[in-house]
This record gives structure tokens, C-alpha cells and sequence, in this order.
């Protein structure tokens, strides 16, 4: 079952700095929207709103209605998952023991895995290509490894919103696009912070624009990812071009 998310004139300061301002976004249930924007345009700021990591100044974090600060925690993480763009730091445990932690949030406090979270896990690490290193020490993986074991704890959570903080972070470009697509194929509501333009504009359904801790844009990627949108936040000379085959917007930055 999926859900709706919604951003509500969100705004987040610290230490006297507005890093989230009045930010208002709506994401349908099964829909996937990229946030994008330059370094410290706060789209981590505003990603941590919605997994309580970080409290809103003022405004509210809704899942299909309900304010996300006012849940159960453990309800919270039974529908929304996250993936954090910073490797925490190292685990003593094995892959499947960090993927099996999604399953945390189903079962009470003690309760082993039975086979049907078993089953659940090795899929989640099978579908990321990390299944062949279930027994291999976490700490000793290399960055795009950890960064597929991570989110195929997210998957073993089964939740029907996820949020993913730069979740291509580490990846080479195959492993890129088999995680995008896997995401998209999951029919979960998703909120993604993308730095690679291209990569959002393939796979998300719209995109959010932020812009020094404003909304800026919002829309389907061909309407949001133009030449002026891209000089006034990025500050490259682009020219964007429909791809031949999928028609997605496709950005080619230019030498000044």
C-alpha cells in the first residue's frame, strides 16, 4: 500500500541561519520526485524533516495526513524508509546482519528472524548484488558496497514511502541505474536527492528544484530542467536536448 507525502511550508534555522524556507511539496502515492539543487541548497536539511532526524522550525512533515512527529516511532518506520547520504560509521556485523535490521520495525523487542524475514532479506541483498557477501564483515566493504547494503536494508523494511539521500553516492554508473530502477519498479512513493541531473530526469516523475533553501521550481523534469534554470542555480551555460529514444531531458554543459 502506498502512501502520500507532504512537505508544509517547512522551514528549518540554525544558529540563526534559515538553511529551509517555507518549502511546500506534495508527493502522490507511488510517485517519484527527485530533489535537486546545488551543494547547501538544504536538500539534506529538508530530507531529514521527514525521517525525524531533524525538527522543523515550523511547518509539518505529513504521511497520508498525519504529522510524522506525532507517530509512534515504530509505526513511522513500518511505512518510511531512509537512506542516508553518509556511510555511518563501521558495524561490527555482517551484510545480512545490517539488511536484517529493516526488519526491526515487524517484530517485537528480542524476536529472531523467522523464514519469511530471511527470505525477505536475501531477496533485498539479492536485488542490490550484494546476496554473494551476506557473511562478510560490513566494515571491510568498499564504499559503493556498503552504500547497496544500505538500501537494501531500507527494502527489507518493506515500506511504502521511502527517502533516499544521494542513494548513487559511491556507485559506479551500472549499479547507478540498477538502483534508480529498482526504486522505480518498486511502486513505493519515494523522495530522492539527486545531484546527477540526467539520473533524475530518467527516472523520477517530477522534480523539485531547491534554490538557497527555497522552492525554486517544481514540475516534469522537461518543464523544470531548462537552460535559465540551469545559469541561475547552477551557473553553467547548458543545452538541454530530448533524448532520441526515451525523450527524458537530457543536459550537456558547455565550456564558457
Amino acid at each position: 500500500m502506498t502512501v502520500a507525502l507532504r512537505a508544509e511550508k517547512v522551514s528549518v534555522a540554525m544558529d540563526g541561519r534559515t538553511l529551509v524556507d517555507a518549502v511546500s511539496l506534495d508527493i502522490a502515492p507511488g510517485e517519484v520526485v527527485g530533489l535537486v539543487g546545488p551543494n547547501g541548497a538544504g536538500k539534506s536539511t529538508l530530507l531529514r524533516t521527514f525521517y525525524r532526524a531533524s525538527r522543523p522550525t515550523s511547518g509539518r512533515i505529513l504521511l497520508d495526513g498525519e504529522d510524522v512527529w506525532r507517530m509512534p516511532g515504530k509505526r513511522l518506520a513500518r511505512r518510511l524508509a531512509a537512506v542516508l547520504q553518509e556511510t555511518p560509521g563501521d558495524f561490527e556485523l555482517t551484510v545480512y546482519d545490517v539488511a536484517a535490521m529493516g526488519r526491526t520495525p515487524h517484530k517485537r523487542a528480542f524476536q529472531g528472524d523467522d523464514a519469511n524475514d530471511r527470505d525477505i532479506i536475501l531477496r533485498s541483498l539479492a536485488e542490490l548484488d550484494v546476496a554473494h557477501l551476506a557473511e562478510a564483515p560490513f566494515d571491510r566493504l568498499s564504499g559503493g558496497e556498503k552504500q547497496r547494503v544500505l538500501i537494501a536494508r531500507a527494502l527489507a523494511q518493506r515500506p511504502a514511502a521511502l527517502v533516499l539521500d544521494e542513494p548513487t553516492n559511491h556507485l559506479d554508473l551500472r549499479h547507478q541505474i540498477d538502483a534508480l530502477r529498482l526504486v522505480r519498479g518498486l511502486g513505493a512513493t519515494a523522495l530522492i536527492a539527486l545531484h546527477d541531473l540526467n539520473l533524475a530526469a530518467a527516472f523520477c516523475d517530477r522534480l523539485c528544484v531547491l534554490h538557497e533553501g527555497a522552492l525554486l521550481a517544481a514540475g516534469p523534469p522537461g518543464e523544470v530542467l531548462t537552460p535559465e534554470l540551469l545559469a541561475r542555480v547552477y551557473r553553467v551555460n547548458a543545452e538541454v536536448s530530448a533524448h532520441p529514444r526515451t525523450a527524458a531531458p537530457q543536459i550537456t554543459v558547455l565550456p564558457d
